[in-house]
């Protein structure tokens, strides 16, 4: 190719790109890139042309259609931003599929390591246990009243995030907009007269006494504090339960034996939303196929479900704010509050 010596011919430009020819072709014919031709006919590709091709084949990668690449790279800035947010919508129900695939195949893998093949049919069945609630809010301080919309509650939601993120003013606005949620704070009585129901109610007293003696056999540790919420959980058994703080007073062998019990109680009953920064709630290892978790960035950008998978977006941003009960131990107590104005 005369006075083209920095050009490449199709194979050669697929193949530094690694695309094929065809598809260099159908970018073509998208007007996407257009090679200049030899005086022979041949199609021959410039550094500019190549340049072009390697964006496309970028957005390619990310998942982009080619109908939306000719719209981004159109540069129409109208176009742009619902073309990212419907791809972003994409992608992040994507990831929540792989994450209930994978928590699948996690708890299959954990009934074979307890000696308990699966069947055929547990194989088989849905990777997904939504409840099929949902709910949208309009955010409070301190966002800036953002619409937020959680779909297809699962049984068993985790909300965390560091002080001051607003998690739990995320925890009472949902609490608020769901017509059968109750909120358990951690202001839940531990003292002699925040049992006095169990006296005027003994079946209520039943329930917690049989749940109290479940965990004891679990490894927990009988307390005022276990005690406490126990009876907040079971005088709301008919309810979303969205409780803050649920380690609040619990030593790590009761937090593992409660989280196991919330599973089940979730599973068998009404969804259950945990607010927590404790590693032994919150197992990210552990996180199964019908659990979801919702984080709440410090700087008040809105809540982002995260899918519980190493090198997913936001996973360390999760693990990060999670501490062990022990260190969680050392700031009990501690919360964080709306300064006053000057």
């Amino acid at each position: 190719m005369s006075g083209m010596s920095d050009h490449l011919s199709p194979s050669e430009a697929a193949r530094r790109l690694g695309i094929s020819a065809k598809a260099l072709r159908l970018y073509e014919q998208r007007g996407l890139i257009a090679p200049l031709r030899s005086e022979a006919g041949w199609r021959a590709y410039s550094p500019q042309a190549m340049a072009r091709a390697a964006e496309i084949v970028a957005l390619r990668a990310l998942g982009f259609s080619l109908a939306q690449i000719v719209r981004i790279l159109g540069g129409d800035g109208g176009d742009l931003e619902p073309v990212l947010a419907a791809h972003q919508a994409t992608l992040e129900e994507r990831s929540r599929e792989l994450a209930a695939t994978t928590g699948k195949v996690r708890a299959l893998r954990r009934d074979l390591a307890r000696g308990r093949a699966p069947s055929v049919g547990e194989i088989a069945a849905p990777a997904s246990h939504a409840t099929g609630r949902h709910v949208a809010v309009d955010l409070p301080w301190p966002w800036g009243g953002e619409r937020f919309e959680l779909h297809g509650i699962p049984s068993l939601t985790y909300i965390t995030g560091p002080l001051g993120s607003g998690k739990t003013r995320l925890a009472r606005c949902l609490a608020e907009a769901l017509p059968d949620a109750a909120f358990v704070g951690p202001e839940r009585r531990t003292d002699g007269d925040g049992f006095s129901r169990l006296d005027a109610d003994p079946a209520l007293r039943a329930r917690v006494d049989r749940v109290l003696d479940r965990l004891i056999g679990d490894g927990a540790k009988p307390s005022d504090a276990l005690r406490a919420l126990l009876l907040a959980l079971e005088s709301n058994a008919g309810s979303i339960c969205i409780i803050d703080m649920p380690e609040q007073g619990l030593d790590k062998p009761t937090q593992k034996a409660l989280i196991a019990y919330l599973r089940r109680r979730a599973r068998d009953a009404r969804p259950i939303v945990c607010l927590t920064r404790s590693t032994a709630i919150l197992d990210l290892d552990s996180v199964g196929v019908d659990e979801t978790i919702v984080y709440c960035p410090a700087n008040h950008s809105m809540p982002i479900r995260i899918a519980p998978l190493p090198g997913t977006a936001g996973y360390e941003l999760v693990a990060s704010c999670l501490a062990s009960p022990d260190v969680r131990a050392r700031t009990d107590g501690v919360v964080a509050v709306r300064p006053s104005a000057a």
